[in-house]
């Protein structure tokens, strides 16, 4: 096997986490709970699984989180009526859906429902909109691109490096292209309608993968030194894999398990986004 490189969430997770366990206890001296709601319309387990772990974050940080389900069956009015009242609510200073949503139910409507402020996972089109105009300062960032981005940078900076993201999904792909360009690297962005993946990830110095498809990714897509970022969340047989199959590690220099490596940090940077959202509220911008 290679001397490939573990990017691994956990240790910039622990440092992350250690800072908003700080702001947390500010908060509540200054009287405020912080509170966050994850909405769940799903049936999916590995969606129902983010959620929990969500919530084991959530209970070592101090933040009150509530988990909603709406059953898919309810519909779509009944999903952003949840979503409408949470947004009203003085009490809930973050709102969260968990992707994706059960079958008949549509996220991007959903999730615009969302107010802006409170937009703890930084998909409204508020967010989005301002990631991609450059003024990533004034937005709240998007999770897991952050994590992503946040682990490549642990093999050096972007400025200037080829990356191919594989995706153009509203978590992942449509936020992370822009906030890579925002980076100053050089981006290609695959899809299913790229004809051949393989001469598309080629030239890539870092190739990020969010596709929700398990093992999309193989050896034969990858060349010697490349750097490998895994946002696939899948479940398969009862195992939580990415959307890389595992013989990629022969091949890349660094590559980011699933579990271990994306989610931990995406988990952790949800609450960081929360301590953010409280700040923007506060200032009312």
């Amino acid at each position: 096997m290679s001397d490939v490189l573990a990017l691994r969430g956990a240790p910039i997770a622990e440092t992350v986490r250690a800072g908003i366990a700080d702001d947390v206890g500010r908060l509540k001296a200054s009287g405020l709970e912080p509170r966050m709601a994850v909405v769940v319309a799903s049936n999916d387990p590995a969606t129902i699984s983010y959620a929990e772990a969500k919530g084991r974050t959530a209970a070592k940080l101090g933040v009150a989180l509530d988990v909603v389900t709406v059953d898919p069956a309810q519909g779509q009015a009944a999903l952003e009526g949840v979503i409408a009242e949470l947004s009203a609510d003085a009490n809930v200073q973050g709102i969260l859906l968990d992707l994706p949503v059960g079958e008949g139910l549509q996220a991007e409507p959903a999730i615009d429902r969302i107010d802006p402020l409170k937009d703890v996972d930084g998909l409204t089109s508020v967010n989005l909109g301002l990631i991609a105009l450059g003024r990533e300062a004034e937005a709240i960032a998007p999770a897991t691109p952050d994590a992503c981005i946040r682990l490549a940078e642990e093999t050096g900076s972007l400025s200037g490096r080829r990356v191919t993201v594989v995706g153009r999904g509203r978590s992942v792909g449509r936020a992370l292209a822009p906030m890579l360009i925002n980076r100053d690297a050089t981006v290609t962005v695959c899809h299913s309608k790229t004809p051949d993946l393989t001469a598309a990830i080629a030239p890539a110095d870092v190739v990020f993968v969010a596709a929700g498809r398990p093992g999309l990714i193989t050896e034969a897509h990858i060349r010697p030194g490349q750097v490998v970022i895994d946002a696939g969340i899948n479940m398969v047989d009862g195992r939580l894999v990415g959307d890389v199959a595992p013989a990629v590690a022969e091949v890349a220099s660094a590559i980011t398990p699933v579990p271990g490596g994306v989610g931990p940090l995406t988990s952790s940077l949800i609450f960081a986004n929360l301590v953010r959202a409280i700040a923007l509220q506060r200032q009312g911008s």
